[in-house]
């Protein structure tokens, strides 16, 4: 076991609960494995959504009434209040929406994000002196520093961020735990001018001044050991430690290095490039876990013979009664598994980002051909939207999910929108929060998962269902297979 500890002196955790969004991973899930002593992760994508359609669906009960009362600003809780739960979403109603964020210093967009953050991270932390994380993706720029404030607001443990190269992210960490006022350039689509590029600020002395907040770990999602040495010698702060992910994780995958190629069902093909050098990972120095495919004790105890201090786990969980996912959804997904009958898919299309996205082949969701033909494109959320310069110099905001006549008018390709699938919509959806349209339509929902889906089979020996303690439980043995196999 590796005994070093963080930077607040705490143990190094063996295992880390995945970060999976939208609200799969959300605050009952990262608490139970909190309290188990390891750590639970919350999603912070969309955060402002979720927590918005949460209060339309349940109002606010006694302990979310604690939390909001610990808010230091409490005229942004009143207003939240006034507009999202003053009464209850009647069933088969749409949601009241939430404006999309753009880089112009909306005030009331920052107040909702930092609550929103404070509220899943301080009820993730509640009745318990366990470790909790926010996950964020650093494709999604605009919400990311108020989303980190707010959490802050509420002691985070950790931050972790992956899909894209968060370099900058640690000395933005830095800069908050002392109260001071950020400012970064928002990345546009093409090479603008930097005079043409707009800045994104944020002030966090409206929410509590003349206080010095902790500064949270740090550990960055990597593919390969190639960007972690890149980010160790880039970063503007400290980097803490890294995630390694493999390409058979659920969500967002690195793409593969080199030419893209594909095989016959259309999955990127990963070869020798895209190994990882454990010896150069164990050179940096710093603490790393495994990620992607990490099912069995046998799994665990690998990771630690290459040094790993242990494991990052997201497959197992999103199953587990104590996940955000919708009943529903779940238990299709159980009843695959128990059969062995699912598959994943990793798609180089469905994702606006571009990156691969892995979807679990499920009936009913857009997986199906059929479900994906019927969804009328719409952007309402906005959240993978890319910045661009229009023809006038102004700013504007697209994205390949979107209509595609509204994107191509906006300066896209056609061909761009081919196979894309709203992702911001469907996820909501998957974990229970689907918007109802005009006509009465629901949005469908997407599964995202690990290629191992069918391996939360044995969690499912004599058992209708499993929880967060039971994961932790099956894989702990691999801990004690590798205490005296470690590299050295």
């Amino acid at each position: 076991m590796d005994q070093r500890t963080d930077r607040s002196g705490r143990p190094l955790p063996w295992l880390i609960q995945g970060g999976m969004g939208i609200a799969i991973s959300h605050w009952p899930l990262a608490r139970r494995v909190a309290m188990s002593g390891q750590l639970g992760v919350v999603s912070g994508t969309g955060i402002e959504t979720v927590f918005v359609r949460r209060l339309q669906d349940h109002g606010v009960d006694e302990g979310l009434r604690v939390v909001l009362d610990a808010f230091p600003l409490q005229s942004v809780v009143d207003h939240v209040l006034a507009k999202y739960a003053k009464t209850k979403r009647a069933a088969g109603t749409p949601y009241l929406a939430v404006p999309m964020l753009t880089h112009r210093n909306v005030q009331s967009s920052h107040d909702l994000l930092v609550l929103a953050s404070f509220v899943e991270v301080a009820l993730a932390k509640s009745g318990h002196d366990g470790l909790i994380g926010i996950n964020l993706l650093t494709k999604v720029q605009i919400p990311t520093v108020p989303t980190l404030y707010g959490a802050m607001l509420a002691d985070v443990d950790y931050v972790l961020m992956g899909a894209g190269i968060p370099a900058h992210i640690p000395s933005i960490l830095d800069r908050l735990a002392l109260g001071e006022i950020i400012e970064t350039s928002l990345v546009m689509d093409g090479n603008p001018e930097r005079d043409e590029v707009p800045t994104l600020r944020f002030d966090p002395q409206r929410f509590l001044s003349a206080h010095v907040l902790t500064r949270p770990n740090f550990l960055a999602i990597v593919s390969s050991h190639v960007l972690a040495t890149a980010l160790t010698k880039r970063s503007t702060g400290t980097v803490e430690g890294f995630v390694v992910e493999s390409p058979v994780a659920g969500g967002h995958n690195a793409p593969p290095r080199g030419a893209l190629s594909l095989d016959g069902e259309g999955n990127p093909i990963y070869g020798e490039r895209d190994q990882v050098d454990f010896a150069v990972m164990r050179g940096l120095g710093a603490p790393f876990w495994l990620a992607g495919g990490v099912t069995t004790p046998t799994h665990v105890r690998e990771a630690l013979e290459v040094g790993a201090t242990g494991v990052q786990v997201g497959t197992l969980f999103a199953y587990c009664r104590e996940s955000g996912m919708s009943n529903e959804l779940k238990q299709s997904v159980i009843a695959g598994a128990r059969a062995g009958t699912l598959s994943v898919k990793t798609s180089t299309r469905a994702s606006s980002t571009g990156y691969p996205f892995k979807v679990a082949v499920i009936d009913g969701t857009l997986s199906d051909e059929r479900v994906y033909a019927d969804r009328h494109r719409i952007c309402d959320l906005g959240y993978l939207r890319e910045a661009y310069l229009k023809d006038d110099g102004s700013v504007g905001y697209r994205c390949p999910s979107e209509p595609v006549d509204i994107y191509v008018s906006k300066g896209g390709e056609r061909e761009d929108t081919i196979e894309r699938t709203c992702l911001c919509n469907a996820l909501m959806a998957t974990a229970g929060f689907a918007q109802i349209r005009k006509k009465g339509e629901v949005e469908p929902s997407i599964v995202t998962s690990g290629d191992g889906i069918n391996e939360i089979a044995p969690l499912l020996v004599e058992r209708e269902s499993y929880g967060a303690l039971d994961v932790i439980e099956f894989l702990e043995p691999g801990l004690r297979d590798g205490a005296h196999s470690k590299a050295d």
